[in-house]
């Protein structure tokens, strides 16, 4: 306890010097050794014994985890390290490399200013990688370099130390190609990973190892020392001269940013309000005096203490008893409690300054993306975009009907904790329809479910989410209240994808000012007044106005747009979300009287003329599809192939390495269940393979009507498939 209570000190000690602080992530594909490498760290700082450090575990703390061997939820730690005769602080999440995780990377990066990229010497970059450094790119966070499992070059490859040297420069060449293809600005200001100064680390978290020029410099030990105490197996007396700990935080120390030399650059892309406020020059130099800037990026159950709030605090101090506006919630919050995290223990103290990863209880109306502060209007960050999407369903219900109350509250508390996960009610069938990024995200949380939250459940097999878009232009199209006082004429087109990409990026939201979105925008193809005329971008659709001068319009704006997401979020078709829809008002008469322009006669009227208008227009679905990366042994090429083309999928690539073929291929995400024990069998066993999300694209043309009729059987609407004259009330 002692120990413990020491360490909490030091913790503290360090907090209110954002100079010696380090906020970082450990980032990687699946399986290259990220929970490994930061038990070492954990081992080195004092935290958990050296001998079961990479067996332990200790940030991997939810037995799901523990059983499948990977990590599902980041995990957050705090730890002490000494370098140059002074103490840091290094604040590190754990983050998961499974890409149905994906989500608690993205949130991760909006908390840290730098990252530990892991990589597997043997297997190289993959593209779980290639996603996670794009997401630390556009977070503006500076990745580092470590190749792990060297050992596995030397003793399984049985390569020399000459070519051992060449194959590790090829890994490093490569994560700098990445770098540069994503971010060449950033690439040329020094952010490329280069082992000569010492950016690159390379060991074995399994057997706590690591060395880096500068180490090699410290202690005396060459690369050939490294290769011959390999070859020997002698691993321990390597561990004890190069200190896996030593050598990753030294690196990180060293050479990524503090919050103060971070947050300047940062808040510049995350936030954009006024830059000549006071609240953005406290958030540009970490100012723990000023107002508070806290952004939530991942929301826990505390058995004890309800909602934990975990986040990044950019300015100010946050204490027990202080009252904040959370974004988006009419009254304020109380904060009842500040910690932070050792692992999966959250430990109370009094204050935590700016520049910190802070823990809080008390925000109830807090979610993910949440901003946090004691300024009434102040202009919230932007939200967080997650790089792929919700596009499988399962249908849930309670096992007990006693159960259902609960099961609508736990849902309610799964979604606010993940984000990437979406909740609907069916309300046809009055199922309670969850959305993920894949069947394993849907299994663990159905699993925790009723493991933690004690409400059993059935689920439905998965089904696919579709995406519904038009290829055509239709309209204008008149849509009639039922009191037939307000008619609405739109005109509905498919939105470029130049336009489509900028808005799922993130890259253009509607909380920006009106001027540096209109540029963004006719940067990528929309003319002048059409950028001016955005009133609403509502996932990957907008909606214009380009009516002029008519009366009573700005009142009545609010509940048409109301009509608009109502659409986006069920298309005509088939009910499924739309995609890349552009809404056009070009004319309106509306009832002078506000009595006869209420949301029962405006909604129905602004919505039914967009479903019409979108049948008119050749609506049409899009299915999910995703990347599927095979490895296999050559003589088993063949079954690995016909197994993809026999799903609808597409071979992009083939290459060798030795005696292993990579396949790079693409297949429909309708395709793919049960593709993990057929791949198997139709390999023996010996395929490795993992999946990336690639995005929508169009459903052949001959499975259309299918697909749509028994989409719409299983929401229980008619059958056949709808007129544009069903929404046109004559």
């Amino acid at each position: 306890m002692g120990r413990r209570k020491k360490m909490v000190e030091r913790v503290t000690a360090l907090m209110s010097n954002p100079v010696m602080i380090r906020n970082i992530a450990i980032i990687a594909h699946i399986d290259h050794g990220k929970t490994t490498l930061s038990d070492n760290l954990l081992a080195g700082a004092g935290m958990i014994s050296k001998e079961l450090a990479g067996r332990q575990l200790f940030m991997d703390s939810d037995e799901e985890e523990q059983a499948r061997g990977i990590t599902i939820d980041s995990s957050n730690v705090s730890m002490v390290h000494e370098y140059g005769g002074e103490e840091y602080l290094i604040n590190l999440i754990d983050t998961p490399g499974h890409v149905d995780f994906g989500g608690d990377v993205t949130r991760a990066m909006r908390a840290v200013d730098g990252a530990v990229v892991v990589i597997d010497a043997v297997e190289g970059t993959m593209p779980q990688t290639e996603t996670v450094l794009r997401q630390a790119l556009k977070e503006h966070v500076r990745p580092v370099l470590f190749i792990n499992k060297v050992d596995r070059l030397i003793n399984e490859l049985q390569v020399d130390s000459q070519e051992m040297q060449i194959r590790l420069g090829r890994l490093i060449d490569h994560v700098n190609k990445l770098i540069k293809g994503m971010d060449e600005e950033r690439y040329k200001a020094g952010w490329k990973v280069d082992a000569a100064e010492g950016t690159v680390a390379f060991g074995s978290a399994l057997y706590n190892w690591a060395i880096s020029v500068p180490m090699m410099k410290k202690t005396g030990i060459s690369f050939n020392d490294v290769f011959n105490y390999c070859r020997e197996g002698d691993m321990k007396a390597l561990a004890e001269k190069c200190q896996l700990h030593e050598a990753v935080n030294d690196m990180v120390i060293r050479f990524l940013p503090s919050p103060i030399q971070a947050q300047e650059a940062r808040v510049n892309v995350i936030w954009h309000g006024d830059k000549t406020s006071e609240i953005a020059k406290s958030m540009a130099t970490a100012n723990a005096d000023g107002d508070i800037a806290f952004m939530v990026t991942d929301i826990t159950m505390d058995p004890h203490a309800g909602e934990v709030a975990t986040g990044r605090l950019f300015s100010g101090s946050l204490s027990r008893g202080t009252e904040v506006y959370v974004s988006g919630a009419a009254k304020k919050n109380r904060i009842q409690q500040v910690g932070i995290f050792m692992g999966p223990e959250r430990l109370e103290v009094e204050r935590i300054p700016a520049g910190n990863i802070a823990a809080v209880t008390g925000l109830k109306d807090a979610i993910v993306g949440s901003t946090v502060t004691t300024l009434e209007d102040m202009h919230a960050f932007e939200s967080i975009t997650h790089a792929s999407e919700p596009v499988v369903t399962v249908a849930v219900e309670a096992k007990h009907m006693k159960d259902l109350p609960k099961l609508v509250e736990v849902l309610r508390q799964i979604a606010k904790e993940d984000p990437t996960l979406k909740i609907t009610l069916d309300e046809e069938t009055g199922e309670h329809l969850m959305a993920g990024m894949g069947e394993l995200h849907l299994e663990v949380i159905a699993h925790r479910i009723q493991r933690d939250k004690g409400v059993e459940i059935t689920t439905t097999p998965p089904l696919v989410v579709y995406r519904e878009t038009i290829t055509g232009r239709a309209g204008p199209v008149e849509g009639k209240s039922p009191n037939r006082h307000n008619r609405f004429y739109v005109v509905v087109e498919p939105l470029a994808p130049e336009v489509v990409t900028l808005i799922k990026s993130g890259g253009v939201s509607m909380r920006m000012p009106e001027v540096e979105r209109r540029e963004l925008l006719m940067a990528v193809g929309l003319s002048k007044d059409e950028a001016k005329g955005i009133v609403n971008i509502f996932e990957s659709n907008i909606y214009l106005d380009m009516t002029k001068g008519i009366q009573y319009l700005n009142e009545t704006m609010e509940l048409i747009l109301e009509g608009f997401e109502e659409v986006m979020k069920a298309g005509p078709l088939s009910r499924e979300p739309c995609m890349g829809v552009k809404v056009t008002l070009v004319d309106a008469k509306l009832h002078e009287d506000a009595v006869h322009r209420g949301p029962a006669q405006v909604i129905p009227a602004s919505r039914q003329a967009i479903q019409a208008a979108m049948l008119m227009a050749d609506d049409t679905m899009f299915e999910p599809y995703q990347k599927v990366f095979i490895q296999v042994p050559q003589d088993y090429m063949g079954g690995a192939t016909k197994e993809i083309q026999g799903r609808r999928g597409i071979i992009i690539n083939m290459t060798s390495e030795g005696d292993m073929t990579i396949i790079e291929s693409k297949a429909p995400v309708s395709a793919l269940f049960g593709f993990a024990g057929d791949i198997r069998s139709a390999t023996e066993g010996r395929a490795m393979w993992s999946t990336e999300f690639v995005g929508f694209e169009p459903l052949p043309k001959n499975l259309v009507v299918e697909v749509v009729s028994k989409i719409r059987e299983r929401k229980g609407l008619k059958s056949q498939l709808p007129q544009p004259s069903d929404f046109l009330s004559m």
